[in-house]
């Protein structure tokens, strides 16, 4: 079963940067007899080869070993950009938080990217009245990074397991992911954790993401046993049972829409999303996916959470030289975004860093004959 699964995420990477059988081989060093029985998957991959082939795609070895590359339409994605940002006034009181800049991009960059990192395309963005145009303004119809942005209202913010009643006819009965529009996740191997997410969800498997905090009664915490299984959810607890935050990233299956509909106000009068985990966790459908050692997760709603996470983006890309958490690489890498509007993209923001690195993928791949 693996080895089907790599030799189809490599036929598809290689598809998609319009590769030749015999380019793949003279990369990797193998025959092209050899690139066909793995795609065909006949022939495992070995370390070393794997390792080729995630230069040669310029993707991680998670995403070659676990992907869910054929399936970008199963999941919808939901980004919650509303609220007023009144902890951050006066920062916020002319501009939407999630327009702030983090270094070098807008806040809600970094959220996009992980929904686009997990392999959705078709994403819903929640706005409040005043801000939507901004927003439209900022990220368009989502063509510049090869996916699709459609945007609706929320009138008032009554709880985040809003969300999935505002967005019940964006989301059908796909699945759907959502994610809050000022958390900023990072970490190697996070996109294998995304795939997985999403994997299932597709399996009928509710996910939430935990986070170790050292105030834990400010959140949402998950309570877990020996094993990591979720016993227990709670909204803000007085006297927390474990120090896991639940951050804002969250992976459904199909029917949310009707679930979040079950949902009752609490005493703050909200549709509490903690309330609608609580109901998948009672029907043994809930999973948590926790983010230790070499994780970064970012609630960015103070002062110093919005210079801390500036200051985490400027090192970690002046430190690797390229730009992380970028919208246009990922479409680009996934195939969804052509070479040509990736130049376009370059183009525009030429005379800054990330302008830069965008070019420079592009070289890099010209010069690999990657059309």
């Amino acid at each position: 079963m693996r080895n089907n699964i790599i030799g189809r995420n490599i036929k598809l990477l290689r598809e998609r940067r319009k590769l030749s059988q015999e380019q793949v081989a003279d990369y990797v060093g193998l025959g092209r007899d050899a690139i066909i029985r793995i795609e065909k998957g006949q022939r495992k991959v070995e370390v070393e080869e794997l390792e080729s082939f995630s230069q040669l795609f310029d993707v991680s070895r998670d995403i070659i070993i676990y992907g869910n590359l054929e399936s970008n339409n199963d999941i919808k994605g939901i980004i919650l950009a509303g609220g007023t940002g009144t902890r951050l006034y006066p920062i916020t009181e002319g501009i939407s938080k999630q327009l702030l800049p983090i270094y070098d991009k807008p806040m809600i960059y970094y959220p996009l990217s992980v929904l686009m990192e997990a392999g959705i395309k078709d994403i819903l963005i929640i706005t409040t009245k005043e801000d939507q145009e901004a927003f439209k303004r900022l990220l368009g119809d989502g063509s510049k990074f090869g996916i699709n942005l459609e945007y609706i209202i929320q009138p008032s913010p009554d709880g985040l397991a809003q969300a999935f009643i505002l967005g019940e006819e964006f989301i059908g009965d796909s699945c759907c992911a959502m994610i809050l529009g000022d958390n900023i996740f990072y970490g190697n191997g996070f996109d294998k954790k995304l795939q997985i997410a999403y994997n299932n969800a597709v399996n009928g498997i509710a996910t939430i993401f935990g986070y170790q905090v050292k105030d834990p009664e400010r959140f949402g915490i998950m309570e877990l046993d020996k094993k990591n299984n979720v016993i227990s959810v709670e909204e803000k607890p007085e006297h927390p049972k474990s120090d896991f935050a639940i951050t804002g990233l969250y992976f459904y299956p199909k029917g949310v829409s009707a679930k979040a509909k079950l949902v009752k106000p609490s005493k703050r009068g909200e549709l509490e999303i903690t309330t609608l985990n609580d109901l998948y966790l009672q029907d043994g459908t809930l999973k948590a996916a926790l983010l230790g050692e070499g994780y970064t997760w970012f609630d960015t709603g103070t002062f110093s959470s919005l210079l801390e996470a500036s200051n985490m983006i400027r090192t970690i890309e002046e430190s690797r030289d390229r730009v992380i958490c970028s919208p246009e690489i990922i479409g680009y890498k996934k195939g969804w975004l052509t070479k040509d509007k990736m130049q376009e993209r370059a183009n525009l923001i030429s005379k800054n860093t990330y302008g830069q690195c965008l070019k420079s993928i592009i070289e890099k791949d010209t010069k690999n004959g990657k059309d």
